[in-house]
């Protein structure tokens, strides 16, 4: 680990780039909490070990080479290093550190047994964080389905809804004393929709790869939506037993949240646009927010799919609304229409930054639009950024002299907390910022190649080494604002 007292260069550096940023000082609200996000197949490691069942990413990297070789088997090793990865972020000020656990470590086959090795695991990592001043934030899947499920249909089997509260029954139960801000699952349209619709497309020899996952064939799409239904099935179910338990917290659940825009003021365009916003965004924060689906993409999916609603359905999702809406942003969508696309007749615009970030385009102005229409259309929900943070190749993670001048995302982190503090100022209930990630690690389909963390970690000997964006972002808590 490298981090004691910031060079100067370091320094000369970011002031070059804040310089052109301008604007007035910054100041958040006396009780906002900085924090940052990870997540267990990506960080943890110690695949096989202690008892730990298979997840289907052990099963996608290792079985299927789906991130060309590559494996989270040993990732950052967190497992065996959490104290150390806790030291660092206590040095850095980090207040809150949102971290998922691995499902298959605490019950290996997703049902009965409890792995107690697995689940002593999360209580000493809760233990490590409170007393080093850092409060846990607990997603409680991210991803990772033990395999053993998913052999049993995973989350396209109805049952999937009670399996995954019973997993959080026990979680609750283990952890609920200390642990007091929950999130029951993260990003429902990127995995239930986008990731499982292409891992399915590529396995079933009568539909094949998928060239574009985002702009998937509307019948494919619609196909996942029974799937995206059971998470939110399994999400109401889960906040029904957390406060059946009378725990003293608060839980919600974690969205990625993309604006979608016209490409131009044509009337079909923005039809287009609306199309997409519908289906990324209005079909899980509708549910999410007001217990509904939207009908306009109910109706979408209906042509091609059973999308899996029975009766009671939307009453449970109703009657079980979050404390707080968790809200992953990374960047916008530019739609315009394109009858001839078999994406509900809809296409996205490539990316048109010069030096593009990993998660698509660089934009604030849309993280504050996606924050101010939460807030409008949906009653002003509490509202925490459970991720936001950006990753653009080798050229700014480069690892020079023991340092890496990452100029990019610096800028990137500013220009979204002023996005952030300019949306709580004209009103949204925004309370905390998670920023993806601490660390580098293990970037799902794209293996290592892909680097996110405010902390350069060489994946060989596992040495950690703040970047200067770590730097900067210990220099905004410690302000608890911008300058």
């Amino acid at each position: 680990m490298s981090g004691p007292s910031r060079p100067l260069v370091t320094a000369a550096v970011s002031l070059s780039v804040f310089i052109g940023c301008g604007g007035p000082t910054s100041t958040f609200p006396d009780d906002f909490v900085w924090g940052t996000a990870t997540a267990a197949y990506q960080v943890e490691g110690a695949w096989q070990e202690d008892g730990k069942g298979r997840s289907v990413w052990d099963t996608y990297t290792n079985d299927l080479n789906l991130a060309e070789g590559e494996t989270a088997n040993v990732a950052i090793d967190q497992y065996h290093r959490y104290r150390e990865d806790v030291a660092l972020m206590k040095e850095m000020g980090i207040q809150s550190y949102r971290f998922s656990v691995a499902w298959a470590r605490v019950l290996p086959e997703g049902t009965g047994a409890i792995n107690s090795a697995g689940l002593d695991y999360y209580n000493r990592l809760v233990d490590e964080l409170l007393a080093a001043g850092i409060e846990p934030t607990v997603t409680l899947f991210h991803w990772d389905l033990p395999q053993a499920l998913a052999d049993r249909g995973g989350w396209r089997n109805r049952e999937s809804v009670e399996w995954f509260n019973d997993y959080a029954r026990i979680m609750f139960e283990a952890l609920g004393d200390r642990v007091k801000t929950w999130i029951t699952l993260n990003e429902p349209f990127i995995d239930a929709i986008i990731i499982e619709g292409a891992i399915r497309a590529a396995l079933d020899p009568n539909i094949g790869p998928v060239p574009e996952p985002f702009a998937m064939p509307a019948e494919l799409q619609a196909g996942q939506a029974i799937v995206g239904h059971h998470w939110m099935l399994a999400h109401a179910r889960a906040i029904e037993t957390y406060r059946e338990l009378g725990l003293d917290g608060k839980i919600g659940i974690a969205l990625s949240v993309s604006p979608a825009y016209p490409a131009t003021d044509s009337p079909d365009d923005a039809a287009a646009a609306t199309i997409a916003d519908g289906l990324h965004n209005r079909w899980f924060l509708d549910p999410v927010l007001k217990g509904e689906y939207p009908e306009d993409i109910r109706e979408l999916y209906a042509t091609h799919a059973d999308i899996g609603v029975r009766e009671g359905d939307l009453e449970r999702i109703a009657a079980n609304r979050v404390d707080f809406l968790g809200v992953n942003y990374y960047g916008p969508a530019r739609v315009r229409a394109a009858p001839e696309s078999a994406h509900f007749g809809i296409a996205y615009l490539d990316n048109p930054d010069a030096q593009p970030a990993f998660n698509g385009e660089v934009y604030p102005d849309g993280l504050y639009d996606a924050l101010m229409r939460i807030d409008r259309d949906y009653g002003g929900p509490l509202i925490y950024i459970t991720e936001n943070g950006a990753g653009f190749g080798p050229e700014d993670d480069r690892l020079v002299d023991g340092a890496v001048h990452d100029v990019l995302r610096q800028d990137y982190i500013r220009r979204h907390l002023i996005a952030a503090h300019r949306a709580i100022q004209d009103g949204v209930d925004l309370r905390r910022y998670y920023l993806w990630s601490c660390f580098d690690n293990f970037e799902w389909i794209f293996g290592y190649s892909r680097r996110f963390g405010l902390v350069h970690v060489d994946f060989e000997t596992q040495d950690r080494i703040w970047k200067d964006s770590a730097y900067e972002y210990q220099s905004y808590i410690r302000r608890n604002g911008l300058d």
